[in-house]
C-alpha cells in the first residue's frame, strides 16, 4: 500500500511512495503526531537525481525489517531539498556543525519541536565504511529517547542556540570591502589553480562557474595588466579542459554535475538545469572576452541540449536528469552512467570499421573501458567508456592519413548514429518539476544568448518560460517556488526572486520590452517585503514550525548556485540605473557592507559578491541600441565584452547611446575606438 507521499507532486517524494516506511511529507501535523505518540521525528532530505539517495532507499527504506524499526521508533518525514531549500539549509547547518561534513541523503532525528538531536548523511544497512549500520542506529536512538531524554533535549537546545548565535554573528555590518579583496581573490585562484588540467584544487572537481565568471570580470577591471592576463589564462585553460572532458556530454550536449577525478574525465553523471544555465552564460562571456569560437560552440551545444531535452511543453524547463539508469530493459538494478557510457564492441557494431576506429581514437575509447580504478570504486564502469576528446583533428588526420575535413565529417556522422542508438536505451529518470529560481538562471542565459548570438529561437524560448512563470507561479503579489502538474505549496525563496529578476534584466536587454522591467520591479518589491531583514542587511531564509522560527539564515556562499543576496546586490545596482531608483543602489550597498567580513576573510567563497562590489566601485553603464545598427556595428556590439553593462533597445536609426549615472555619451559609431578608451 502506498504511504502518504503518494499524494505529493515532487518526483523525489513519489519515488518513496511505495516504501514500507510510513513516510509523511513535512507538515505541522507530522510533528503534532510525534508529540502525541511521544516519538522522535526521523527526517530524510534528498532529491530525485541523488545517487546515494537511491542507494539508501534500495538498501534500507525498501527493506521490510528496517522499515519496521523506523516505524516503531519514529514519525518518518521526507523532504525534497529542491522544493524546500529552507528546511535543507536549516538542518544542513546542524549536520555540518556536528559531523564536519554534509551531503545527501541527509538523515536527522528531531524532537517533536523540530530541534535536531542526531544527524548524518548516508548510513549503510550494516556497519560499513566506518559508519554505524542504519537499523542499529535507529534502535539505539529510539532507546535513548526513552531512557535518556533529558540529556537529548538539553543537547538539542544547546545546539540550536549555538546555530542561532552563529547565524546572527554573520550579520555584522561594517564598511565596504577594500579594493584589496580583488587581488586577494586572484592570489587565491592562482594558488589553487591546476595549471596542467585547469580548475581549482584536486578531485573531485566542480565547475563552479561563479569563479571563472569573476575572473573574466576582473580581467576587464585590470585590463592590460599581468593580473588580467593571468585571469584570462586560468579561465581559458579551465574551460578548454571542461569542454574536452567526459563531464561534457560529447554526444548529446550539456554538462554533467562534476568530475570525480582531477582530469575532468569520469563525471557524476546527473545533469542539473542550474549548471547548464550558468555554464552557457560563462562560455558566452569567455567567447566575448577572448574571441575563441570554441567557447561559442560550447555555449550553443548547451542551448541545444536544454531546448531538446529539458524543455517542458509548458515552455519552462525541467530540473534535472538522473545519473542512474538501467543498462538494459530487462536489468534489475540501475547503474550510474549506464545511459551515458559505451562498450567498445558496441561502437564497432554500430559503425563501419574505419569510422569506429577513428571515433574510438578521437574519444579515448578502450576495449577494457577507460575509467581509472580510483574513479570507479564500485566497479559500475568496468568495460565501459566515458567519451572525452582524446585527440584533436590534426592528430587524427595524421594518424589515419585523411584530410581534417574528412575526419570532421566522419566524426559528425558517427556521433549522430551513436546518439540515435543511445536514445533507444532505457532513459535515466527525469525530475520534471519546474523550479522558479533555476528557470530564472536559464532565462538569463537564453536571453543573453539571443542578444549576443542573434538567435530568435533563444529569445522565444526565454519568453515562453517567463510567460509560464507569470501565469502559474506569480499571483501579482507573491512568487511561488515550483510547479509540477500544479503549483507547489512552498512560497518563493530569496533565490527564486533574485534569479528571476536577473533573467528579466537580461530579457529586457535582449528585446527592450518595458514590461519586463516593470515586472522586475514588482518581483523586487515582493523580495523586499517577504525576505528583507533590516537588522541583518540581507535577504533571509527562515524555517518555521509551530509558529516558531527554527533558524534564520543569511546565505553568503557562492557555490553550485550563487547566493541570493549576492545576485540581488548585482540586480539592485542594475535596476537603480534602469528604473532610475537610487534607493536600490543604497540597498545593494547595505548588502555589500554586511558581506564585507566574508569578502575580506574568504574572497574565494563569495565571487558574485565581489562582482557586485566591482559594479559599485566602477559604476554600471547602460548601453541603449536604438533601432538596427549597421552590420559591422551590430557584430561589434554582439562580441563586445563589457561586464559592467546593462543593455536595452528601442526604436531609432541604428545609434548606440551609452549612459553612466546621469551622464550620456554622444552617439557611438566606432565601437572599437570607444572600447579602447572605455574605463
Amino acid at each position: 500500500m502506498p504511504n502518504a507521499l503518494a499524494q505529493e507532486t515532487s518526483p523525489y517524494l513519489l519515488q518513496h511512495a511505495h516504501n514500507p516506511v510510513d513516510w509523511q511529507p513535512w507538515s505541522e501535523g507530522a510533528f503534532e503526531q510525534a508529540e502525541k505518540e511521544d516519538k522522535l521525528v526521523f527526517l530524510s532530505i534528498g532529491y530525485s537525481t541523488c545517487h546515494w539517495c537511491h542507494v539508501m532507499e534500495r538498501e534500507s527504506f525498501e527493506n521490510e525489517a528496517i522499515a519496521a524499526v523506523m516505524n516503531a521508533n519514529f514519525i518518518c518525514v521526507k523532504v525534497d531539498r529542491e522544493e524546500r531549500p529552507d528546511i535543507d539549509a536549516t538542518y544542513m547547518a546542524f549536520v555540518q556543525a556536528t559531523t564536519g561534513q554534509g551531503g545527501w541523503p541527509m538523515s536527522v532525528w528531531l524532537t517533536p519541536e523540530g530541534k535536531p538531536v542526531v544527524g548524518g548523511t548516508y548510513f549503510p544497512p550494516e556497519d560499513r565504511y566506518g559508519r554505524a549500520g542504519f537499523p542499529k542506529l535507529c534502535g539505539e536512538i529510539g532507546r535513548l529517547w526513552k531512557v535518556d531524554r533529558p540529556r537529548m533535549l538539553d543537547s538539542a537546545a544547546k545546539i540550536m542556540a549555538h546555530l542561532r548565535q552563529e547565524s546572527e554573528s554573520d550579520a555584522v555590518v561594517t564598511g565596504l570591502p577594500g579594493e584589496k579583496v580583488f587581488g586577494d581573490f586572484l592570489d587565491r585562484c592562482e594558488a589553487m589553480f591546476d595549471p596542467s588540467l585547469g580548475g581549482w584544487g584536486g578531485a573531485p572537481k566542480f565547475p563552479r562557474p561563479v569563479v571563472p565568471r569573476l575572473l573574466l570580470q576582473l580581467a576587464d577591471r585590470f585590463r592590460g595588466s599581468d593580473e588580467a592576463e593571468a585571469a584570462l589564462q586560468m579561465t581559458s585553460r579551465t574551460l578548454r579542459a571542461m569542454a574536452a572532458g567526459g563531464m561534457h556530454d560529447q554526444l548529446g550536449g550539456g554538462f554533467h554535475r562534476y568530475s570525480v577525478d582531477r582530469y575532468w574525465h569520469v563525471p557524476h553523471y546527473e545533469k542539473m538545469l542550474y549548471d547548464q544555465a550558468q555554464l552557457a552564460l560563462l562560455y558566452l562571456e569567455s567567447w566575448q572576452a577572448g574571441g575563441d569560437d570554441r567557447d561559442r560552440e560550447t555555449a550553443e551545444d548547451i542551448f541545444r541540449y536544454v531546448l531538446d531535452e529539458l524543455r517542458d511543453p509548458s515552455g519552462a524547463f525541467h530540473a534535472a536528469e538522473d545519473a542512474d539508469s538501467l543498462a538494459t530493459a530487462d536489468a534489475q538494478e540501475k547503474l550510474e552512467g549506464a545511459y551515458w557510457t559505451w562498450e567498445s564492441a558496441e561502437i564497432y557494431r554500430l559503425l563501419d570499421p574505419r569510422s569506429a576506429a577513428i571515433f574510438c581514437a578521437a574519444y579515448g575509447v578502450e576495449e577494457g573501458g577507460n575509467a581509472r580504478p580510483e574513479s570507479d570504486p564500485h566497479e559500475e564502469l568496468v568495460g565501459r567508456n566515458t567519451l572525452y576528446q582524446a585527440l584533436g583533428y590534426d592528430s587524427l588526420a595524421e594518424q589515419f592519413d585523411l584530410p581534417e575535413a574528412e575526419i570532421r565529417s566522419i566524426l559528425r556522422e558517427a556521433g549522430l548514429i551513436l546518439l540515435e542508438a543511445r536514445k533507444l536505451r532505457p532513459p535515466p529518470h527525469r525530475d520534471d518539476k519546474l523550479i522558479t529560481a533555476w528557470n530564472g538562471l536559464m532565462i538569463a542565459a537564453l536571453a543573453r544568448g539571443a542578444r549576443v548570438l542573434g538567435r530568435a529561437d533563444l529569445l522565444a524560448a526565454a519568453r515562453d518560460a517567463l510567460e509560464f512563470i507569470r501565469s502559474e507561479l506569480w499571483d501579482g503579489e507573491k512568487l511561488w517556488r515550483s510547479f509540477r502538474g500544479k503549483r507547489g505549496d512552498a512560497p518563493g525563496f530569496a533565490a527564486d526572486h533574485a534569479f528571476l529578476i536577473a533573467g528579466l534584466i537580461e530579457m529586457h536587454g535582449a528585446d527592450g520590452e518595458p514590461a519586463w522591467l516593470e515586472w522586475a520591479g514588482e518581483i523586487q518589491a515582493a523580495l523586499d517585503r517577504e525576505h528583507w531583514d533590516d537588522s541583518r542587511a540581507g535577504y533571509m531564509m527562515r524555517t518555521a514550525l509551530g509558529g516558531e522560527t527554527l533558524l534564520s539564515i543569511r546565505e553568503d556562499y557562492d557555490g553550485a548556485e550563487p547566493a541570493a543576496n549576492h545576485v540581488a546586490a548585482e540586480n539592485l545596482l542594475k535596476l537603480a540605473l534602469l528604473l532610475d531608483e537610487p534607493a536600490y543602489g543604497k540597498r545593494a550597498e547595505a548588502i555589500l557592507r554586511a558581506g564585507a567580513r566574508a569578502a575580506e576573510a574568504q574572497p574565494f567563497a563569495v565571487p558574485v559578491l565581489l562582482g557586485a562590489l566591482d559594479l559599485l566601485r566602477r559604476g554600471v553603464v547602460k548601453i541603449e541600441v536604438r533601432g538596427e545598427p549597421s552590420p559591422d556595428l551590430g557584430e561589434a556590439l554582439r562580441r563586445a565584452w563589457i561586464p559592467r553593462s546593462v543593455w536595452t533597445c528601442s526604436a531609432g536609426d541604428g545609434d548606440v547611446i551609452v549612459c553612466e549615472g546621469q551622464v550620456c555619451l554622444p552617439r557611438i559609431k566606432d565601437l572599437e575606438t570607444w572600447l579602447r578608451t572605455f574605463p
